[in-house]
């Protein structure tokens, strides 16, 4: 592992409240120094910074990676190329392949599989039930001891609440983390878009909030009767905002993360024959958008992922309502990001606290600062870049984004992990900057 010195950035570590111009060391795969000049550091790379960010890895807390069982969709080689170019160290990996993640061969053959792709920073979430058919428990504590850092049953519903009940006192007993996608399955049946008049016009099955609303409520009852941690992932509407900040503010231990596209998109923005806006959950109206970026702010939400799902062209072929849902968003995540600075008393420092060293604490990683004697996961990244989202330039095997030809600002020019150069932009030409 080269000594590297990266020089005249902006650094941003909110873990560590820094936001100031200097330089950041690295030796041996870890940071030495920030801000201080060494003056006896023989850098044996020297990366200009000048003009650009320098922060921690992100830490992304959704990315598929359709690896194993899905490879035509993508794969741990393909996804995890598109994650550095995205600034993403460290990802966790729902337990929704195929088999799913409940056995500890499963996670050694993703580990495995990841290390031969060169990015070894995946974490697994294991099953919360076997097969995730939401009835019998899977073997918790030998998920962990494979290296499971959290447990969960991704989208996939669950048989009962008493089921929910044990799984969370199984959990709690291993201090396991359980992330739980709240969604009453007899309530959101076979929906694909928010009921609202935008669903009614185009005569598409309508999600009301309360499927979410209702799941999330019962479960934060039961979070409070077995003292499971429970970490909300990709909420979406005003009324589990709404829930989460009461429950935080007597003290119960949640976190809860939103998914990027969430904090852009609304049913007003769903093109009804564009299979790229079939999301789970659905895009809701302009007022949950309104909470849900508020709550970002007042710190309700914790953590953005990028919840990245992607799919092969015949998942998005046909009715809206019966193509596969996601979106590829890996690419995206960091300029739409961005584009909330600025809104909503979000900062910068703040934006990146949800890509950093938020989704680092909920998962209890040693990951998301710029500390010495830290892991050097390291993201620069231009904030004034100009990109066309095209298919040339994509990394990602799914090509299905609500984005392809618009032009976003801010992108990563390099990222480090584990001390090693993974990932450099070719330098763009001076006119793309805004």
């Amino acid at each position: 592992m080269s000594r590297i010195k990266i020089e005249n950035g902006r650094i941003v570590d909110p873990a560590n409240g820094i936001d100031a111009i200097g330089s950041l060391y690295i030796s041996g795969g870890k940071i030495v120094a920030v801000g201080a000049a060494l003056a006896d550091f023989d850098a044996e790379q020297t990366i200009d910074a000048a003009g650009q960010v320098v922060c921690p890895g992100f830490v992304d807390l959704s990315v598929r990676l359709r690896e194993p069982g899905q490879t035509q969709k993508g794969n741990i080689q393909s996804e995890t190329r598109a994650a550095l170019a995205a600034g993403v160290t460290s990802l966790c990996l729902p337990p929704d392949t195929k088999p799913c993640i409940d056995t500890p061969a499963v996670v050694e053959y993703i580990k495995d599989k990841a290390e031969q792709a060169g990015y070894s920073q995946v974490y697994s979430i294991g099953a919360l039930t076997q097969r995730l058919d939401g009835n019998e428990l899977s073997t918790m504590f030998a998920l962990k001891q494979a290296g499971c850092i959290a447990v969960g049953n991704a989208s996939a519903p669950l048989g009962n609440l008493l089921i929910l009940r044990r799984a969370m006192e199984y959990a709690s007993s291993h201090d396991l983390l359980l992330m739980f996608r709240a969604n009453e399955a007899s309530l959101s049946g076979k929906g694909c878009a928010h009921e609202g008049a935008v669903a009614s016009r185009y005569g598409l099955p309508g999600i009301p909030e309360a499927a979410e609303s209702i799941a999330l409520a019962q479960c934060l009852e039961l979070a409070e009767l077995t003292g499971c941690r429970v970490h909300f992932s990709q909420i979406s509407c005003k009324q589990s905002v709404i829930k989460i900040q009461q429950a935080k503010k007597y003290g119960l231990n949640v976190t809860a993360d939103v998914a990027i596209h969430q904090l852009h998109l609304t049913e007003n923005d769903i093109e009804p024959f564009d299979s790229n806006y079939h999301v789970m959950p659905p895009l809701r109206a302009t007022i949950d958008r309104q909470y849900l970026r508020e709550a970002l702010a007042n710190g309700t939400v914790d953590a953005i992922c990028s919840d990245h799902q992607p799919h092969d062209l015949d998942a998005k072929l046909g009715a809206f309502p019966e193509t596969e849902s996601g979106v590829a968003a890996l690419e995206t995540l960091l300029p739409l990001t961005l584009a909330l600075t600025g809104q909503h008393r979000i900062g910068l420092a703040q934006a990146l606290a949800g890509l950093t060293c938020n989704p680092a604490r909920i998962m209890g990683l040693a990951a998301g600062k710029l500390a010495i004697g830290a892991n050097a996961d390291v993201c620069i990244f231009d904030p004034a870049l100009v990109w066309r989202v095209e298919r040339p330039a994509w990394l990602s095997a799914g090509c299905n984004t609500p984005y392809w030809g618009r032009e976003l600002i801010g992108r990563v020019t390099h990222t480090l992990q584990g001390g090693r150069v993974a990932y450099r932009l070719q330098q763009p030409a001076a006119t793309d900057r805004a």
